[in-house]
């Protein structure tokens, strides 16, 4: 009897399995076409694949982790429940005014998107609550019962409260809840205080209308998931990645599912970061690119990094998040000539139904992906042999649009190639200047099943002369969830002024939060062990905004307030270049984090060899405006040590790593393909 954990990616085109024997270390990988129409359905067709292929039953995944796009889809798509939000009265058009910023400062025609309730669907409350937590003004329950008829007269399907100063004090948003569920109790209801209690209105109050958007579609997902598993033999209990880079529970995101808006992206990034780990580049550039966008995230002395107000969407949420930033073109992404005979690549994409052309599924499209495979840099099989290319189909979309461009076959494709890089590095390139960082400083990892195949184009662009390639890229974003700490933020809005005494009455607070963390360890994990990690939102008194500064729980018992200061101090100027020791400080809010680890597999050393590898066979291949020769390998039969100039290609199950000319790759003493430029 086998031993397996499980972890599962859904993406746009393809979803990725990753089991892993914890007896053996065996690992075993493979592909099922994602389905948009059906989501679930992928997971139950992946668990009879991996028992057809490799013979893996079911009832022996004692851990199954997961990432989800069911919400994220939801508020893009805007299918979601019909909401109403009830505010503080006079704070109906929060939604509306947000923060007065013009979505493209460079574009003077841009707007804000429409806000996912209307203002219509927003009323007011009579009631008060202070910065400082006292009541004002108390809830006027007659107001508050009347409005609540109006809501399930309109016909809601849920409701999202958000009052003013909530975070400080709760009282009037449980109580309008309680009065909700009273008069309604097939209504859904979100709390801002419940969802992440922080100051500021609007950025509390966005981020609970986007969970209680998702929520009711997520939370019937998740329900479906957790019977499919029980349903297919699965006895391990159904744990979701969080966008925090973290694990939870199904029952546990049925409740919150605001911390697992941004699941799939931000598995990909603790993969990439394990990856880099590995190959000693403590310093990457995370490349995940699939079938439909391509996502990049910095990693920093091998930690990814974090923020808030990620974009679900259109909309920002102000829970942590592993920073991910979605640039674009994936391999599905569509080509096509605007009405000035400009070509253009994406966003549109051909997603997993139809397809690209290549793919011979009905996709007539022409796609980056058709394009690779017009310049012969793709071979007869994709995704662990799920989709047999269709040469002669990928040479006639491209085609029709060379018609367009007056330009030969292989011209389009390449310019197609080039028009998707070139777009990469724009978006990077702000990253870029953002972050501080320099190409030159930067690894390139790419993962994800197109990564591997664009590259060496994209370094070789952007000026990175490394790239790393890690063993099973197509599947990266799979095992970044199955090695995933069970994990959770806790957060407490403080606004005080850096004092000794300030210090010592926020150790109360420290102490409750960690009490909190402790609890949902217990329940997330089923035990009361793990490491908490403390930190504060700070500024200097008069800045509109603030940084996280990691913090020792020993300062607070010591009521320390130096410490806390010089902490500060040190961040800000790392961040901006310089600090001022003698300004008045803020603790804004206060964090506590709590980790619960999981095992991770131990690294498998591949067998060495000095010998050249040997191809398996030449191909005809278009790249840099000419017709060239490339020897072709297949991955499994390299070894640690052996080196391969390019222009080349290298094949796998689950991927296709094109080298372009002037490069050399290294097999690493772990199989990772290390690319270097010459």
């Amino acid at each position: 009897m086998r031993q397996l954990r499980l972890g599962v990616d859904i993406g746009g085109t393809f979803t990725d399995f990753y089991a892993l024997d914890e007896v053996s270390g065996e690992a075993f990988t493979c592909k099922v076409p994602s389905r948009p129409d059906q989501p679930g359905a992928e997971v139950v067709a992946g668990l009879a694949e991996l028992e057809t292929r490799y013979g893996l039953l079911p009832q022996d995944i004692h851990y199954f982790t997961h990432g989800t796009t069911v919400g994220v889809n939801t508020v893009i798509q805007r299918n979601g429940p019909s909401l109403f939000l009830l505010v503080t009265e006079q704070f109906e058009d929060v939604l509306e005014v947000a923060r007065l910023k013009m979505p493209d400062p460079y574009d003077l025609f841009s707007s804000r998107p429409p806000p996912l309730i209307p203002r219509e669907r927003v009323f007011g409350l009579t009631e008060r609550v202070l910065a400082s937590g006292e009541v004002a003004l108390a809830l006027d329950e007659d107001h508050a019962r009347a409005v609540v008829e109006t809501v399930i007269e309109a016909g809601a399907d849920g409701v999202v409260i958000a009052l003013l100063h909530a975070y400080r004090n709760p009282i009037h948003e449980q109580r309008v809840g309680a009065l909700v569920r009273e008069m309604a109790p097939g209504l859904s209801v979100t709390c801002s205080s419940d969802v992440w209690p922080i100051i500021r209105e609007y950025e509390r109050t966005v981020t609970a209308v986007v969970a209680g958007y998702a929520q009711p579609r997520m939370t019937r997902y998740l329900a479906s998931l957790e019977a499919a598993l029980v349903n297919a033999g699965v006895p391990a209990r159904a744990m979701i990645t969080k966008s925090n880079g973290g694990v939870m529970t199904a029952a546990l995101a049925q409740q919150d599912c605001a911390q697992a808006l941004l699941s799939g992206t931000a598995a990909g990034v603790i993969g990439a970061a394990h990856a880099a780990d590995l190959a000693e580049t403590p310093n990457t550039l995370s490349l995940d690119v699939g079938g439909t966008s391509a996502d990049v995230a910095f990693i920093r002395d091998g930690r990814p990094q974090y923020g808030v107000g990620e974009l679900i969407g259109e909309f920002p949420i102000y829970i942590p998040t592993v920073s991910v930033t979605s640039i674009g073109e994936g391999g599905g992404s569509i080509a096509w000539v605007d009405e000035l005979g400009v070509l253009k690549v994406g966003p549109e994409s051909a997603g997993s139904v139809p397809g690209p052309a290549c793919y011979g599924r009905g996709g007539v499209e022409p796609t980056i992906t058709d394009a690779f495979v017009v310049c012969g840099l793709l071979g007869p099989a994709l995704g662990y042999s799920t989709v047999r290319i269709d040469d002669t189909a990928a040479h006639e979309t491209i085609g029709r649009l060379a018609s367009k461009l007056t330009l030969s076959v292989e011209e389009t494709a390449e310019a197609i190639i080039k028009v998707a890089i070139s777009g990469m590095y724009l978006e990077v390139s702000k990253l870029l200047s953002r972050y501080g960082f320099d190409p030159a400083d930067l690894t390139l990892q790419a993962f994800g099943g197109a990564g591997p195949m664009l590259a060496s184009f994209f370094a070789r662009e952007l000026g990175i002369s490394r790239v790393i390639i890690p063993t099973t890229p197509g599947v990266l974003s799979a095992f970044g969830g199955l090695i995933a700490d069970i994990k959770a933020d806790f957060i407490r809005t403080l606004l005080l002024d850096l004092t000794d005494s300030a210090v010592r009455e926020a150790e109360t607070s420290v102490e409750i939060l960690s009490r909190e963390a402790f609890e949902w360890l217990d329940a997330a994990a089923g035990h009361r062990e793990g490491a908490l990690q403390i930190s504060a939102d700070m500024r200097y008194r008069g800045q509109s905004f603030e940084i996280e500064v990691e913090l020792q729980r020993e300062w607070f018992q010591q009521g320390d307030a130096s410490a806390i200061h010089a902490a500060f101090h040190r961040e800000h100027e790392r961040l901006y270049g310089h600090a001022d020791a003698g300004a008045a400080v803020q603790i804004v809010n206060l964090r506590v984090v709590a980790v619960a680890t999981v095992p991770k597999p131990s690294p498998v050393r591949l067998s060495s060899s000095q010998s050249a590898p040997q191809p398996h066979e030449t191909r005809r291949v278009w790249l840099d405006g000419e017709w060239t020769t490339a020897p072709v390998f297949a991955r499994e039969r390299l070894r640690a040590g052996q080196r391969i100039d390019g222009p080349a290609i290298v094949e796998q199950a689950d991927c296709t790593t094109c080298l372009v000319a002037d490069t050399t790759l290294l097999v690493d003493p772990y199989g990772n393909l290390d690319v270097s430029f010459s």
